[in-house]
């Protein structure tokens, strides 16, 4: 639909994109406006520089408006509904990519649901949505399913979308399509089999490198482009921890590889030339992921996350530029959005006591930035998140994030201990919606980040083994801690958490009670020999990548291990004394709906106080801003009831 004609709507989208950052008075803002998902996202400029796209959500209703730097005029937009956005990206000037997820199975197929990745083109121009890929030759496809990053690539005039999906042949296999933006050609520039996991395209167009995973033998396998043909690079036996290609170098020439070497991620530059690996990369020891030019499609610099994310150019007058920006907002955390292709022009959302929580538009030709719009209508400022550092009992130095309530001395505070899910993730000091929503009721908020956490290959590996044991006790040592600096009352501790976190809010109660008072689980796995079991048949290979994975965080040696009963907690029900509330999506094709229904069924059989609210059509990441908001207040009501904050 054509927002251009709603003058109504048009107003309401241009007052949204000239928003400026005026700031109330600090108030505890109210649930629903941490609850429901965020009033403006996905902020992207053009690449050149003189449009601005952006995501206005009200309720679960998502607008996509696209507005001229120029004059301020709306130049198109569609209603998205309550369709599941995950991101969009400019292709160039006039195209703007749009995924998107679904839950279920595409039409012809057969088996389990999944969530899968789909994308759609909208057109500026012609103000219109055409969803890719779907008509390829005479394959029978998945249509509009996207399976891995999306290249753009510019021949000529043309701007060329290399997708990967699948196509139909007996079985479901992977191939990378091609699509003509400006013509609307689509062809399937190549097929792959059932071991294909990637490819990598130039700037010709031309297939570069391809990767392989073959289960059977556990091996990793690149090949790149030589004389015509692809032929094997690099070859690793890899169980779990196999190699990726990021991207193309610094100079164009040789392919960024990530590999794991002596317990440690290294890159390497591997030469398209004569297939030869370089020395480790340097930059690695700083840099956590690499950044590439929009347009070269060459690795320009890198980021490392900390607290917050920190980039690094290689251009010494880049660097400059972007330190630039962050020095303009001194104090406040800032984070790169999008950019035009020259890099004179970026698009930043900042958190801090001077702006708020907010995207920023800073135009380097001009040296001025303009407030582009609140992330959060009814959230004028965040409540601060320190980094504190406490030992575990084994000595162990452990990190941890702790948000306390506003307007509150930090002594003898109630406390929520907040575990992340992965486990192999990472909390940082940035806005957390979950975390801010039970701060801003009073509690103070502690986010552990446990061994086998991402803070580095060392930090996660100590983590193997030691799910349900130290990864636990991980937690409890942090509420000993803040005990011990006299900011919590240790007899007012609850713990909640999501995924691998709603597994440790079941095991705080069962596998190290007297801790905590109450506990939440949303979608946390209570069963884990039923878990794997789940795992495996949804591979239909029996021993599979995916389960050697869990089975090394676990310490098993698979779903039938007898060890898995000593770190399940439906296995130790009795000793859970406290209530517990556990929330779940039914569209949850991660940790299934039955987790929560098989610990539901076992805690109501031993006369244990629990309950269960079904998030209806929600899936494993709290989508929609409906079963957001219904788990939220289901949360912080029964915390509120078992550990009040007062």
């Amino acid at each position: 639909m054509d927002v251009c004609k709603q003058p109504g709507l048009m107003a309401s989208l241009l007052a949204i994109a000239l928003l400026t950052a005026a700031m109330a008075c600090h108030a505890a803002a109210p649930l629903e406006a941490y609850g429901r998902l965020p009033t403006l996202e996905d902020v992207v400029l053009s690449p050149d520089g003189q449009k601005l796209a952006f995501v206005h959500t009200a309720a679960d209703a998502r607008i996509l408006a696209v507005m001229s730097l120029a004059d301020r005029k709306v130049l198109g937009g569609a209603r998205l509904g309550e369709t599941k956005l995950r991101s969009i990206h400019w292709a160039d000037n006039d195209h703007l990519l749009i995924y998107t997820s679904a839950t279920g199975m595409p039409m012809g197929l057969i088996g389990e649901d999944r969530e899968w990745s789909l994308l759609t083109v909208y057109t500026v121009s012609k103000r219109k949505l055409t969803p890719y890929p779907e008509n390829i030759d005479s394959l029978r496809i998945m249509a509009h399913v996207v399976s891995g990053r999306v290249m753009v690539r510019h021949l000529g005039n043309d701007t060329i979308l290399y997708i990967p999906g699948y196509y139909l042949d007996q079985k479901t296999l992977p191939a990378l399509f091609k699509v003509n933006l400006t013509t609307g050609f689509e062809t399937a520039a190549r097929q792959g089999s059932d071991s294909t996991r990637d490819w990598i395209v130039d700037d010709a167009g031309d297939i570069v490198a391809e990767t392989d995973y073959r289960e059977r033998d556990q091996q990793w396998q690149l090949r790149i482009r030589q004389n015509g043909h692809l032929v094997e690079a690099l070859s690793r036996h890899s169980p779990i921890d196999t190699p990726a290609v990021l991207g193309f170098g610094p100079k164009g020439d040789s392919l960024l590889i990530s590999q794991v070497e002596d317990g440690a991620a290294v890159w390497r530059l591997l030469s398209l030339a004569d297939a030869t690996l370089g020395p480790p990369m340097a930059e690695q020891k700083s840099l956590a992921e690499p950044i590439e030019d929009p347009q070269s499609h060459r690795m320009i610099g890198g980021a490392r996350l900390e607290d917050s994310v920190k980039y690094v150019f290689f251009d010494q007058a880049l660097q400059s530029r972007w330190s630039s920006v962050v020095n303009a907002f001194e104090g406040e955390r800032v984070r790169l959005t999008s950019a035009s292709a020259d890099l004179m022009q970026f698009v930043v959302r900042v958190d801090g006591a001077a702006h708020g929580f907010q995207y920023q538009l800073v135009d380097m030709n001009t040296a001025h930035a303009i407030a582009v719009g609140k992330v959060y209508d009814d959230i004028n400022e965040s409540l601060e998140t320190k980094r504190i550092n406490y030992a575990a009992a084994d000595g162990l130095r452990i990190p941890a994030y702790l948000t306390l309530p506003s307007g509150r001395p930090p002594t003898k505070l109630p406390l929520i201990v907040f575990p992340h899910g992965g486990p192999a993730s990472r909390d940082t000091a940035d806005f957390d919606w979950w975390a801010q929503a039970m701060a801003s009721r009073g509690y103070a908020v502690l986010q552990p980040q446990f061994r086998g956490s991402a803070l580095g290959r060392k930090f996660v590996e100590a983590g193997f083994g030691e799910w349900g044991r130290k990864m636990q006790t991980d937690l409890s040592d942090g509420v000993r801690h803040l005990d011990k600096e006299g900011i919590i009352d240790p007899q007012r501790v609850c713990i909640v958490g999501g995924s691998y976190g709603g597994y440790a809010a079941l095991a705080g109660v069962t596998l190290d009670p007297g801790v905590y008072r109450c506990a939440v689980s949303v979608a946390g796995i209570s069963d884990l020999r039923r878990f794997l079991e789940w795992v495996n048949s949804r591979d239909h290979a029996g021993a599979h990548i995916s389960q050697r994975y869990w089975d090394r965080f676990m310490g098993v040696e698979n779903y039938k291990d007898l060890n898995l009963d000593a770190i399940s907690p439906i296995k130790h029900i009795d000793a859970i004394n406290v209530p517990v509330l556990l929330i779940h999506g039914r569209d949850d094709t991660v940790v299934p709906f039955d987790q929560s229904d098989v610990m539901l069924s076992a805690m109501k059989k031993a006369g244990k106080k629990v309950e269960l609210v079904t998030l209806k059509k929600e899936d494993h990441w709290l989508s929609r801003s409906e079963t957001r908001l219904q788990m939220l207040k289901a949360l912080v009501a029964f915390v509120e009831a078992n550990n009040p904050p007062n």
